[in-house]
């Protein structure tokens, strides 16, 4: 029997398992190509809602100590599950399995949808997520906008109890993303706003992206075709210190 492939999902901050399976929850069982299983941990430290670059500065850290050893523990490929895109770069330059990120990968999965695309997201606090993503992929011409609803997002609960008034708020600056600023195609901003896919997709006329699904994706493709990033454009460092990590507390549930 083969091996399943194993690819590491990694929260850029400290949760509950109960808010760890709802993360999981975003890859439904039947979007997982057969011999590839999905494992999701937490960071062990680090922020709360990344709404400064105080706290993404601790999720680079910590993402990269909780992916490290991702190859020597036998995982296949690495998927950091946030808009964040906390330590792409950093593990790239560790490992040579490959790694995926959401806000990358929904971006750059928006430019073959559409023209341009716009994201709804949360709160303003993580708008400049999404104007860095664009600037370093070059994108910033296709990004129509960036839209929030003003509510502080809940990693331990996600949308959970909230489907009501976020749902409508959602689709409404959707509609204004596409209506006034000339969006043919909307991305999630956030892996904590899944459970909000199904009903932006089945409203609105146009795409909408699901940044963890296609992230996750990402990496079985390049798994399956044998692909990976090109260490010339990540290189590996001259000395590990992995160890570095082992000092942090964990702050888990």
């Amino acid at each position: 029997m083969t091996p399943q492939r194993r690819i590491l999902n990694i929260v850029p901050v400290p949760v509950p398992q109960q808010a760890l399976d709802a993360f999981a929850a975003q890859i439904p069982a039947n979007a997982v190509f057969p011999g590839f299983e999905n494992v999701f941990v937490a960071a062990r430290a680090g922020g709360t809602t990344l709404d400064s670059a105080y706290e993404t500065t601790l999720a680079d850290a910590m993402v990269l100590d909780a992916g490290c050893r991702a190859e020597e523990q036998g995982y296949a490929a690495v998927c950091v599950n946030s808009m964040s895109d906390s330590a792409l770069a950093a593990l790239r330059s560790r490992l040579s399995i490959p790694v995926v990120a959401p806000n990358q990968a929904s971006m750059l999965t928006a430019a073959l949808l559409g023209k341009r695309f716009s994201v709804v997201t949360m709160w303003p606090q993580w708008h400049e997520l999404y104007h860095k993503a664009a600037r370093e992929h070059s994108l910033t011409a296709r990004l129509a906008s960036v839209r929030d609803v003003g509510i502080a997002p809940n990693a331990s609960e996600l949308l959970s109890g909230k489907e009501d008034f976020i749902f409508e708020a959602l689709e409404a600056q959707a509609r204004a993303a596409i209506e006034e600023d000339g969006a043919d195609v909307i991305i999630l901003g956030s892996t904590t706003m899944h459970q909000c896919h199904a009903f932006l997709t089945k409203v609105l006329d146009v795409p909408v992206i699901n940044p963890g699904v296609i992230a996750y994706k990402l990496c079985e493709l390049l798994v399956l075709t044998g692909l990976t990033h090109s260490k010339r454009a990540y290189p590996a460092p001259a000395l590990i210190q992995d160890d570095l990590f082992t000092v942090v507390t964990s702050t888990l549930p």
